[in-house]
């Protein structure tokens, strides 16, 4: 195919981070650890309003050390999003849990907090909960945080998706006992892989770097007293990070700019309805999403294989974890009769170019296409 292809979401590199690398090879710090790692860890830490962070290699490491550190063992409960990607829950599993899917609520596709109290009813003493800000739109955090405190199960606050995203005011990943960003290729800012752990508690992020870097007693020989990962992000990695975060309010104005062309653009069609946004919150809008009406001849697989004509990359909303075949038979808590709010969701629903490299050439392409497909 000779067209230009329009990614769904793609890294976007500048100067800075070449500086900051180029550092770590002057200074060689090109093995892991370093400079750019203790910067890296400070600056997110500023910025996203928490206290203390450890920089890791991705962000299902991070969610791996907040299980551990959570207290989540073999036999454990854990209550998660349904409505997500794997990586959210699979690290639980590590340590053989028994996940719990939690339905979404239409208002925000998140964690329903409703359906978050009915699990407690069947399974009173959970581990934890892991709560997903979706596609970047904040979840009814204050409310599954206030049901955390009141069961006193520890959170573990996924905001892989919604790094630059607010809740009243406090940034995403600062809610739980633990927030998880990443760091991988498409979010909206890249190490190309990597992932940070974020927390209050000091002690508790010292134990996760302890953990990370392959347990090691404080002994001149190598000791270990219990298991430990090779976790940690490398100082060249780090260095990355560091440029790349001196541009992420550019790339989420750029985003939120991009979903809001998309909302305008389709506004004039019933059938169409971007992702809902939370009134309480901003979201760094890190994917525009859409859903057709159950009623409408046109399908998501209709409107992505005609984008797919014109070399435009597009991709279904993610399929729900209580319907995924490495889940079959984990129990699944929702409220609405029927089918559920996630599964209705992923029936109906995709996601659409959002990469900040778009120009608006290709913002009226992928309009365009869209708009036929409903005879507009």
């Amino acid at each position: 195919m000779d067209r230009k292809r329009i990614y769904l979401s793609s890294p976007t590199m500048y100067g800075e981070e070449r500086a900051f690398v180029q550092e770590a090879f002057d200074t060689n710090w090109v093995a892991p650890l370093g400079p750019n790692v203790d910067a890296f860890e400070r600056e997110m830490a500023a910025y996203a309003g928490v206290g203390h962070a450890a920089a890791l290699s991705a962000g299902t490491a991070a969610l791996h050390l907040a299980a551990i550190l959570s207290g989540v063992k073999q036999g454990d409960v854990v209550f998660a999003s349904s409505l997500t990607f794997s990586a959210s829950v699979n690290p639980a599993c590590y340590e053989k849990a028994v996940p719990v899917f939690i339905d979404s609520e239409r208002d925000t596709w998140n964690m329903d907090p409703d359906a978050l109290e009915r699990a407690f009813e069947t399974w009173p003493h959970p581990a934890a909960v892991i709560a997903v800000h979706l596609y970047g739109t904040p979840a009814k955090i204050d409310r599954i945080r206030a049901i955390c405190d009141a069961h006193r199960v520890p959170l573990i606050e996924d905001a892989a998706e919604s790094l630059g995203s607010s809740f009243r005011g406090k940034m995403t990943g600062g809610f739980g006992d633990f927030g998880v960003y990443s760091f991988n290729g498409n979010k909206i800012i890249t190490t190309s892989g990597g992932g940070m752990l974020v927390a209050e508690d000091e002690e508790a992020i010292k134990r996760a770097r302890f953990l990370a870097t392959q347990a090691r007693d404080p002994a001149r020989h190598y000791q270990h007293s219990c298991i430990g990962y090779n976790y940690r992000m490398s100082n060249v990695i780090a260095g990355i990070g560091r440029g790349q975060l001196l541009h992420l309010e550019e790339h989420k104005a750029k985003k939120q700019a991009i979903y809001r062309q998309y909302r305008e653009a389709f506004s004039d069609i019933p059938e169409i309805s971007m992702n809902p946004m939370n009134p309480d919150g901003e979201s760094n809008n890190w994917l525009s999403c859409m859903t057709i009406d159950a009623a409408s001849k046109v399908t998501p697989i209709k409107v992505m294989d005609a984008l797919a004509e014109y070399n435009v990359e597009t991709r279904p909303i993610w399929k729900p974890m209580h319907l995924q075949p490495v889940f079959a038979g984990c129990g699944f808590v929702q409220t609405e009769e029927g089918v559920s709010v996630s599964e209705d969701v992923f029936n109906r629903g995709l996601c659409l170019p959002s990469d900040i490299k778009n120009t608006q050439e290709d913002m009226d392409l992928i309009i365009s296409v869209v708009r036929r497909q409903f005879g507009r």
